[in-house]
């Protein structure tokens, strides 16, 4: 593994997970009428708060960007999901809870998936997939799959629609990552004109802004507990499916490499979830409960 592509990465999940925090400390207090609207970021760009988190969460979208175009999809994304670990500091100097049982062992959990899942897989690069049909069968179960839970998540949003929306928007997210790494590849072989002739650019700006939408949305509904760690474990699988399935990456394939890999992606999961809900992460959505309470 190279130690740039280390260092951007988790670099990249520093900014993200500093960022997701600043973002849901100002969504919280976003007019409810805007939930799953446009107008939603409208209101929000006016919040120095909400724009400062934007600006990390773009730094790190960039240094994922270039991390991505070093080393393979099935590396960078599993180092991404430790965004919630910097998520979880910035979270504890807000509450002053100590890590505890429970943050100790999803830190160790998250880590050692991520280990796991490396060492294990041995990511590495291969023969993009040439059939268009395969891209587009993945890509179009991923976003079919996210818009089905934004809907459901629009007829349930104070109960599990929180934690819909956000799993939503981190298989965009994944997908974006997966277009991200295809655009840097087009720039690589032909250069700007190669890039902004094919089709991938304008779908990264489209999967950014809906996804954007649906965190945001997930943010000022509900506690970030709620959406973050569903939004964490969410992208690093959509974007190691997307990687495996049509950008050609390649992981050891024997019986107790599979093993190892199920295992860590499952260490992942299962510490996100944990780190997720520790009692450091914010813990209210105070006005969505007041506005759900009035009726809106």
């Amino acid at each position: 593994m190279s130690v740039l592509v280390l260092v951007l990465a988790v670099s990249a999940a520093f900014c993200l997970g500093t960022g997701f925090v600043l973002q849901q400390n100002a969504a919280a207090h976003a007019p409810l009428g805007d939930f799953l609207s446009p107008r939603l970021l409208l209101d929000l760009v006016r919040v120095p708060r909400w724009l400062g988190g934007i600006g990390l969460m773009v730094c790190g979208m960039v240094l994922g960007a270039i991390a991505l175009g070093q080393g393979e999809l099935t590396l960078v994304e599993p180092l991404l999901a430790t965004n919630l670990l910097f998520a979880l500091m910035l979270s504890r100097r807000q509450t002053r809870q100590p890590l505890g049982r429970q943050g100790w062992a999803g830190l160790l959990l998250l880590a050692g998936g991520v280990t796991a899942f490396i060492v294990a897989g041995q990511p590495r690069g291969g023969s993009a997939v040439t059939d268009p049909l395969r891209h587009w069968l993945i890509i179009g179960v991923m976003v079919g799959t996210a818009l089905l839970l934004a809907a459901l998540a629009k007829r349930s949003r104070l109960s599990p629609g929180p934690a819909l929306l956000a799993v939503a928007a981190g298989l965009l997210y994944g997908v974006q990552d997966a277009l991200t790494r295809v655009c840097g590849q087009r720039f690589s072989a032909g250069g700007l004109s190669a890039v902004l002739t094919g089709w991938q650019p304008y779908a990264v700006i489209a999967l950014g802004v809906t996804g954007l939408v649906l965190v945001q949305s997930a943010f000022e509904t509900a506690p970030l507990r709620m959406s973050l760690p569903a939004l964490t474990a969410a992208q690093p699988l959509a974007g190691i499916v997307c990687g495996v399935g049509f950008l050609g990456d390649r992981l050891r394939t024997d019986t107790g490499a599979l093993a190892w890999e199920a295992a860590g992606l499952a260490g992942i999961v299962v510490g996100v979830v944990l780190l997720g809900l520790h009692p450091a992460m914010p813990g209210t959505a105070a006005r969505g409960r007041e506005r759900a309470g009035a009726g809106v």
